[in-house]
């Protein structure tokens, strides 16, 4: 039996031994991962009571002067589907109260074809709003609630915006409420819309907008609106530094017709023209070589009541029959007519019953025709 046990004794001294020499002779058992950590672990914090400079108090200040009236509108549409027929679909965007009466700017786009409209503001109470008015031509629209104390934002000037000032967009992208996004304006230039609107003078900036931001204001350094946020261009649907708002002055010249009317009462000379340039001008024999050349002016409209001519003599432009012989219009207001976009431009800056001054050449002599603009009814 002891020579059973001998080496089992053996290898019990050996092991004990070595427990003594490598471990309780050194006074202090190790970690089983071999290595030992320290016995106080020092980090770097941050001095405290540092203020924020400047820029830092700029943006808090507009922050927290106008996310009060930046609203969250929730739409629902009835759209078709092919198993279930009619379903509700809801969609997301922004707006920003203008008044006290509760009117609420926003994008036609936002609540196109809305059967039911609701507006959460940054309390967080939602109301029932009203479509006031729409104008789908300029992507712009009025909702209205009934709620109390509400702070109205303070709408500025979109002239002489310049490239490289500061702006802020406020909004609720991807419906994350209240989010403040910084930039600068990028551009001031014409786009498309996907379906097919123009908008003129349309502010682009490099301030993040996504998805849910459409609608909100688009703000300078001093907190007043300069713009509302109406699109992207993005290969993602998502922002790549390339955002687009309508001025706040096209919003501005329509906001009474939208309130009162429900409508806009958008101005038209009543006449049809074709654009003039030198080549054409030297053509026909016209005593400038651009403008817009009158082809029709429209029975009983704005024009034709002023005294307006358009052509009587059939020509061809290429092999486009025109009738030739008409006024040219080569100023409004002073202000010079060298295309048809230029003239968009100039009567959304007027309404109906507005009175302008048009500069015109009948033949070779120069007058000047005040002309009542009327209202647009499919006039050119």
């Amino acid at each position: 039996m002891m020579r059973f046990l001998r080496p089992f004794i053996f290898a019990l001294v050996l092991a004990s031994a070595f427990f003594y020499f490598t471990t309780y002779r050194s006074g202090h058992l190790h970690p089983v991962n071999g290595t030992s950590g320290p016995q106080h672990i020092e980090i770097t914090e941050a001095a405290g009571g540092e203020g924020l400079d400047s820029e830092e108090q700029n943006n808090i200040g507009v922050y927290r002067k106008n996310i009060g009236s930046v609203v969250n509108i929730t739409s629902r549409v009835m759209t078709y589907d092919f198993f279930y027929g009619l379903v509700p679909q809801e969609g997301q965007g922004s707006g920003f109260v203008f008044d006290k009466e509760g009117h609420i700017l926003t994008n036609y786009h936002v609540i196109e074809d809305a059967r039911q409209v609701e507006v959460t503001l940054h309390n967080r109470k939602k109301y029932k709003a009203t479509i006031v008015g729409t104008d789908k031509s300029h992507d712009l629209a009025i909702v209205q609630i009934k709620a109390p104390d509400l702070q109205p934002m303070i709408l500025g000037d979109s002239t002489n915006l310049q490239v490289g000032q500061k702006v802020y967009a406020i909004g609720n992208p991807f419906g994350l409420a209240g989010t403040l996004t910084r930039g600068i304006v990028s551009s001031i230039r014409q786009v498309q819309e996907p379906d097919g609107l123009v908008i003129e003078e349309a502010i682009q900036t490099d301030a993040a907008i996504n998805p849910g931001n459409s609608g909100g204001p688009l703000l300078n350094w001093h907190g007043e609106v300069i713009g509302i946020n109406t699109m992207i261009a993005s290969s993602v649907g998502q922002s790549a530094g390339i955002g687009f708002a309508i001025p706040i002055n096209t919003a501005k010249a329509v906001v009474n017709d939208l309130v009162t009317l429900g409508r806009v009462r958008r101005p038209a000379l009543g006449i049809r023209t074709i654009p003039i340039d030198p080549e054409v001008a030297n053509e026909l024999g016209l005593a400038a070589d651009y403008g817009l050349l009158v082809v029709q002016a429209v029975p009983g409209g704005s024009a034709d009541r002023a005294g307006l001519r358009g052509g009587s003599d059939r020509a061809y432009l290429g092999n486009t029959p025109i009738m030739i012989g008409g006024d040219l219009i080569v100023a409004i207001d002073g202000e010079k007519v060298e295309s048809q976009q230029i003239l968009a431009q100039i009567m959304n800056k007027h309404r109906a019953g507005d009175t302008v001054k048009v500069t015109i050449f009948r033949g070779k002599k120069q007058l000047e025709v005040p002309v009542v603009l009327g209202e647009a009814r499919d006039q050119v």
